[in-house]
């Protein structure tokens, strides 16, 4: 029967991997060609020249820094906010720590479309709209993050911060030394998670952003697509090379992703 689940995986894995296959063989066909047949689309001649024109006339590539750099943000100082908040609420006693608990614990529960515009309001008054900051800070929040982290903090033992303790080591010494490095595979796949989550981020983008020189790839790539509507090529080009990162990024980080997930319990 081994080779049965073989056959079928493979055939699935080809089901699943066709539509990608599909984008890049059609991003290298050239412009008007007469399409028939399926057969047609992944027949010769091929040309990067459209590749040309879409790197060179539009502002794509900026785009996709854009992206790559908010999301590099985003994840980097979500990690330093989560993993400090989730250690002290788990290793350092303070008043009112279980109601701080359920209280980050309460944002899961609310969407975050319900705070669009108060947060559009605060970043109006702070002046941060149309920068930066303006779609960096507004999303470094993480009840998610902070929880996951708090848990696996609780995993560890406090016998273990104690003779670290008893050696002269502080608090910064203990969390940097010994808690993070403990907790890397918990840091590894939130920072995943939060670097894909904000690199499709549209909803506060769209809502914060009006120059087009600060658009994201989920902003600016529509904008492309309304101009090339007559043609399948352009907008394959478009969506390849918009994709290619996070492909990237997927493939090198396969295994702790599918961990993420199982960690964070999201499904679909």
């Amino acid at each position: 029967m081994k080779w049965f689940y073989r056959i079928f995986s493979l055939f699935m894995a080809l089901l699943f991997a066709f539509p990608l296959i599909w984008m890049l063989v059609v991003s290298v066909k050239k412009e008007g060609m007469k399409i028939i047949s399926v057969v047609d689309w992944f027949t010769p001649p091929y040309s990067l020249a459209v590749y040309n024109e879409v790197i060179t006339g539009t502002k794509l590539l900026a785009w996709s820094w854009n992206s790559f750099f908010i999301a590099v943000c985003v994840t980097v100082f979500t990690l330093i906010i989560a993993a400090m908040s989730g250690f002290a609420m788990s290793k350092i006693p303070f008043r009112y720590r279980t109601f701080m608990f359920f209280f980050i614990l309460a944002g899961l529960l609310i969407p975050g479309e319900a705070i669009l515009i108060p947060l559009y309001q605060v970043a109006k008054d702070m002046e941060i709209l149309n920068t930066y900051m303006g779609l960096i800070f507004p999303v470094l929040a993480s009840p998610f993050a902070i929880i996951v982290l708090k848990s696996f903090f609780d995993g560890i033992p406090n016998d273990l911060l104690e003779s670290v303790q008893m050696d002269g080591g502080g608090i910064w010494r203990i969390f940097i030394n010994i808690m993070l490095p403990l907790t890397r595979p918990a840091l590894v796949s939130i920072a995943i998670l939060t670097f894909i989550g904000s690199w499709n981020n549209f909803l506060w983008p769209f809502l914060s952003v009006t120059d087009d020189n600060l658009f994201t790839l989920p902003m600016g790539i529509p904008t492309l697509m309304n101009q090339y509507t007559e043609d399948y090529v352009k907008p394959m080009v478009i969506n390849t090379v918009a994709s290619l990162p996070i492909m990237v990024l997927f493939l090198i980080f396969e295994r702790q992703i599918i961990k993420g997930v199982s960690l964070s319990g999201i499904k679909g």
